[in-house]
């Protein structure tokens, strides 16, 4: 599932087609008829921590790419696009994602402080969602996309080694001094997670996600499907804290 900082990307990609009118639309979606959307003009493009969204005057388009979903700029798969729409100068195929037509304005429906990669993230905000969950465990909280839209597990993994926090803590044991650490952490990998991948080594930073071996102190890393979500889970029993 593409995180926060890849949807940045792809919204940085296309804007090019910002502006721009919808030449021709199709794909295999049932969620809104493609070809009612040639003639419109692009206003914008958005994303929601993994939300990608296209703008049109009266209405906005949710992509959200699920575990599966992948995208092609002017180029194409072999497989039918879910989406397809054609510019004068390009084209965009969105593949095995899930689409949403969006009438309300957006700011109706997205909180955008809590979007770890918005200007407009509020940390406080985001501190006083972690208080008031104290019997949750902090693998949980980071995958929280009400707290960290746009963190996933990949974050969840390497923050709380970075913070030298075991995944299975109590956000209520946790002291107030770590958990600050944790939201801006959150939001520091995010644009560390960013600029690794615009430069295609993000996978060569990775300290304890898919890792075997604990960089620190040399101990295994043990792996365990933890939390909620059943998510991979790679810790250091010996310097990460279970508070």
């Amino acid at each position: 599932m593409p995180e926060g900082p890849s949807i940045v990307i792809l919204r940085e990609e296309v804007s090019r087609f910002k502006g721009k009118k919808v030449i021709e639309a199709s794909g295999s979606t049932r969620k809104l008829e493609p070809e009612a959307l040639a003639g419109l003009k692009i206003s914008d493009f958005k994303s929601w921590g993994k939300h990608f969204i296209i703008c049109f005057p009266e209405f906005s388009v949710r992509i959200h790419f699920m575990l599966f979903g992948s995208y092609r700029i002017d180029d194409a798969k072999e497989t039918a696009p879910r989406l397809s729409l054609t510019f004068k100068t390009g084209e965009l195929n969105l593949y095995a994602c899930a689409i949403q037509r969006i009438e309300q304005p957006l700011d109706d429906v997205y909180d955008w402080t809590a979007d770890v990669m918005n200007k407009k993230y509020d940390q406080k905000k985001a501190l006083s969602k972690l208080n008031d969950q104290p019997r949750a465990q902090v693998c949980d909280a980071i995958l929280d996309q009400n707290i960290f839209a746009g963190a996933g597990n990949i974050f969840k993994n390497e923050v709380l080694f970075r913070i030298k926090v075991h995944p299975k803590s109590k956000l209520g044991n946790l002291p107030l001094a770590k958990k600050k650490q944790l939201v801006r952490e959150v939001v520091k990998y995010s644009f560390d997670f960013l600029k690794w991948k615009k430069a295609f080594v993000l996978k060569k930073h990775w300290e304890a996600h898919t890792k075997t071996t604990c960089p620190r102190d040399g101990n295994p890393l043990t792996k365990q499907f933890l939390g909620k979500t059943n998510r991979r889970s790679f810790f250091c029993k010996k310097c990460q804290v279970l508070y």
